[in-house]
């Protein structure tokens, strides 16, 4: 009921966050409370603005409990007058980076709108607000999205030791040593496939028996500010996804595995490392 609606959820809290990793965690918070929630109700409301409005919640406290910016919609209303129904489309491509630069409320409405294409009343529901503190909330989020973009953060460089040993990963996962692998893989090593499994111990090695029969490679990449492994298809110049590996004294200590929720890449910003 909700593989249709999971891409665009992951959408919305990902540029709500800033974060692609994290946006996932918002969103199996949210689907873990709507499910449970489901069992005390006698009937499956609207499924859309419903897991809209937990996903924006969880969201908020998220910000919240992380010290992130967050300022009340009805301070914006005073920037009504210059609302325009359409939306720009440099704004719908604008970067997570810029979106989070933006106050939550500001953030919130100029991505339902404009990048989601919610309507208005829908936006206003979701944020539990009204119309026009949405108008007021976009007006103001556009004008600071058309302002010259700076690049003042610092680089984060990764430690050499880091850098190797997801080398080393890569090397041995692209020559199919899969005894070499699993040579690397801690004895207490915790695997999640996310959205769809988790492991712990010995039965991590038997993860890497369906990769024996697929044409993947392995490319090490930067994402938001950390190393990560991209996984490319046979003859695809884009990832299909990526994973997170926790390293200690030189084995694998943890692996998050995307691969059962691809639409994170299409979200991600990949570099090469």
């Amino acid at each position: 009921m909700v593989e249709a609606l999971r891409p665009e959820l992951h959408r919305y809290c990902a540029r709500l966050t800033g974060s692609v990793i994290e946006g996932e965690d918002i969103v199996q918070e949210t689907l873990a409370n709507a499910f449970y929630a489901l069992s005390l109700k006698d009937e499956v409301p609207p499924l859309r603005p419903w897991l809209f409005r937990i996903a924006h919640n969880k969201a908020v406290d998220f910000l919240k409990s992380h010290g992130r910016k967050y300022t009340e919609v009805r301070a914006d209303l005073e920037d009504v007058a210059g609302f325009d129904e359409k939306a720009d489309p440099a704004i719908v491509r604008a970067a997570l980076a810029r979106f989070l630069a933006l106050p939550m409320p500001q953030r919130s409405a100029v991505i339902l709108k404009d990048v989601l294409g919610h309507s208005l009343e829908e936006t206003a529901q979701t944020m539990d607000t009204t119309v026009m503190a949405v108008k007021a909330a976009l007006v103001r989020a556009r004008a600071r999205l058309h302002q010259p973009e700076e690049d003042d953060a610092p680089r984060k460089i990764e430690p050499t030791a880091a850098r190797a040993e997801l080398d080393r990963y890569a090397a041995l996962f692209n020559a199919r040593d899969w005894d070499g692998l699993r040579a690397l893989i801690a004895d207490d090593c915790r695997l999640d496939l996310v959205s769809k499994s988790q492991r712990r111990g010995k039965s991590v090695g038997e993860y890497f028996a369906r990769y024996e029969r697929e044409d993947v490679a392995f490319r090490v990449v930067r994402i938001e500010g950390q190393l990560a492994l991209a996984a490319h298809l046979r003859g695809a110049a884009r990832a299909a996804y990526f994973l997170l590996l926790e390293w200690e004294s030189g084995r694998v200590r943890a692996i998050r595995d995307f691969r059962y929720v691809p639409y994170i890449a299409t979200e991600a910003e990949l570099a090469p490392a």
